[in-house]
């Protein structure tokens, strides 16, 4: 299902690029022009536009920063217009409005839909909307991982079901193994953290504090080192109140206030207020007879024993020395054991969790075993037929005898996974190592494409793999920068003809050096500069009819009219056209 196609550019200030405007056909345009005349800026214009890496070298000298504004017209109900519109994006008539600001000091920022989103969303939405294809993405391809990766993408669900459990019993695996492993090499370690925390632990037991008894023995202690002076003054302060047996002489508080209070009895009936002053020193009364009781207990149950004394300052001794080393306070004491003794019973259930975790390790192993198998299965059926695939889109790329076949191994490992009888390494992808290989010719051993093919031929094989991914996977758009690099003659004419195919299904743009490739195009631009070295508003245009033949012909004999370019020229439109 198309989900966007990408209608126009604006490029301001980056590169060569003043002010243009790129205007994109929905099927095939062809991007063309002198070298250096800014072509590859339509590349790095997308690749901003779509959360590519913002470089401010880019930004035009003298300019503030880039600018890269682009139109794609998007279905509504289509995954891309819902992502956008989740992330706050407004569509138009079903166009979405992306633009992308570089600035001169390497700020970056980003908009989707009049929206300010992340970068990363931009390229969150190109995985759906555009495949990028350059030079680079050729070195790519020449890596085993990628080729894997492609591999696996055709195959679809037959290979990412069992990846996906296999990724996940891979991650538990790796966590599992980690685990063991730091359980099995700190044992040492850890027996010795386990005999601190008992002689603690110990240490603490046989002193069995109370919570709260340092306070009492402290309060405890302070009152039986001034034993004597506290007797002293209760019982001075008693006789004050109470009177004292050895002197009868002797005038007492509490026979002075009740001789007041009955003064005030005597007349209390004649004036209210001096009935509450009686009243209140009955109160005065009662009150200082209960204290002079309390003050007779306080004496008689006063302790001065010298020798329960020396037993508190022991035990403040033994609760000292638990606090110099566990804690600020006995509540301290009591929580760091309460702490230990949980993590003492960890430590002492490491055999346990160790026979736990090589039970689960092996099991997981054994899963691993047979997922790994399941996609060595899948990945070996999927080959075929994705080789046989590549290969007849080469018999259309003027490849006829080329051969592509892809090599499944694996690499034999005493500790790995079980794969086809034979313990084998493994990684988060499963346990093959994937190779696409190239027979370019009969009686030509196939051989990796990054020792057997050349750039036009790899120029080649890449595009085939994209035009057979079209079939089980599209996107919107394909965007090529000289795919055709390294080819020419009847090669060139195929695959213009090849990418012309593509374009019925999908929009394709191609930056190209090539007139037999650009003569097969629905639309064609011309990048120029101005004299100043610039390429303006001006310097992209659309060409048609005798246009475009001059520019075909530049780009045959370099000669805009040479007649035999031109004838050469209109030849290959007319060749184009027939085929379309």
């Amino acid at each position: 299902m198309v989900w966007g196609v990408l209608e126009e550019m604006r490029i301001r200030s980056l590169g060569v690029i003043d002010d243009a405007v790129v205007e994109l056909s929905p099927g095939f345009t062809a991007v063309t022009g002198e070298t250096g005349a800014g072509k590859t800026m339509v590349v790095t214009s997308l690749g901003l536009l779509l959360g590519g890496r913002a470089d401010p070298a880019l930004v035009r000298i003298g300019a503030a920063s880039a600018v890269v504004e682009g139109r794609i017209s998007v279905p509504p109900d289509s995954p891309v217009a819902a992502r956008a519109e989740e992330a706050g994006a407004e569509l138009d008539e079903g166009v979405l409005l992306v633009s992308r600001t570089v600035s001169a000091e390497g700020r970056s920022r980003a908009h989707l839909g009049g929206r300010s989103v992340p970068v990363g969303l931009l390229a969150e939405l190109a995985d759906e909307l555009v495949a990028v294809h350059g030079q680079t993405d050729q070195q790519g391809l020449l890596k085993p991982a990628r080729q894997r990766g492609a591999l696996d993408r055709y195959a679809g669900e037959a290979v990412s079901v069992p990846l996906a459990a296999y990724g996940e019993a891979y991650r538990r695996l790796r966590a599992v193994t980690a685990e063991l492993d730091e359980i099995t090499t700190r044992a040492r370690e850890r027996a010795q953290e386990a005999d601190l925390l008992r002689f603690g632990l110990g240490e603490i037991e046989a002193v069995a504090p109370r919570p709260g008894e340092d306070a009492e023995l402290a309060a405890e202690a302070e009152r039986l080192g001034h034993a004597e002076a506290l007797a002293s003054a209760a019982a001075l302060a008693h006789g004050a109140l109470a009177g004292n047996p050895e002197d009868p002489e002797a005038v007492d508080a509490t026979t002075l206030v009740a001789g007041a209070g009955r003064a005030l009895e005597a007349v209390r009936s004649h004036d209210p207020a001096l009935a509450g002053l009686a009243d209140r020193m009955g109160e005065i009364s009662i009150l200082l007879s209960d204290v002079a009781q309390d003050l007779a207990g306080y004496a008689d149950d006063l302790d001065a024993d010298p020798l329960r004394l020396a037993a508190v300052e022991e035990r403040r001794a033994l609760l000292t020395q638990l606090t110099r080393k566990y804690g600020e306070d006995i509540a301290a004491v009591l929580a760091w054991a309460e702490e230990s003794a949980a993590r003492l019973g960890e430590l002492d259930s490491d055999d346990d969790r160790i026979e736990e975790l090589t039970a689960e390790r092996d099991r997981l192993r054994d899963e691993l075993s047979v997922l790994a198998q399941r996609l060595t299965d899948a990945r070996t059926e999927t080959a075929a037929r994705f080789a046989a695939a590549v290969t007849a889109e080469l018999a259309s790329l003027a490849m006829p005898h080329a051969r592509v076949s892809f090599s499944i191994s694996q690499t034999e490992d005493p500790e790995g996974v079980e794969v086809g009888g034979r313990r084998v390494a493994y990684g988060p992808s499963g346990a093959d190592e994937v190779e696409l290989l190239l027979a370019p010719h009969p009686g030509a051993p196939p051989r990796p494409i990054a020792k057997g093919a050349s750039g036009g031929e790899l120029s080649r094989v890449m595009l085939a793999v994209e035009v057979v991914f079209a079939g089980v996977d599209p996107v919107p758009t394909y965007l090529f920068d000289e795919v055709d690099a390294g080819v020419g003659g009847k090669a060139a004419v195929e695959i213009g003809r090849r990418l012309a195919k593509l374009a019925k299904s999908a929009q394709v743009v191609v930056v190209t050096h090539l007139p037999q490739v650009a003569a097969f195009a629905d639309r064609q631009l011309l990048v120029e500069k101005t004299n100043d070295g610039s390429v303006t508003r001006s310097g992209v245009t659309v060409l048609e009819g005798e246009e475009r033949v001059r520019e075909l012909s530049r780009m045959l004999a370099g000669q805009e009219d040479s007649e035999t370019a031109r004838a050469h020229a209109e030849e290959l439109l007319a060749t184009a056209r027939a085929d379309a």
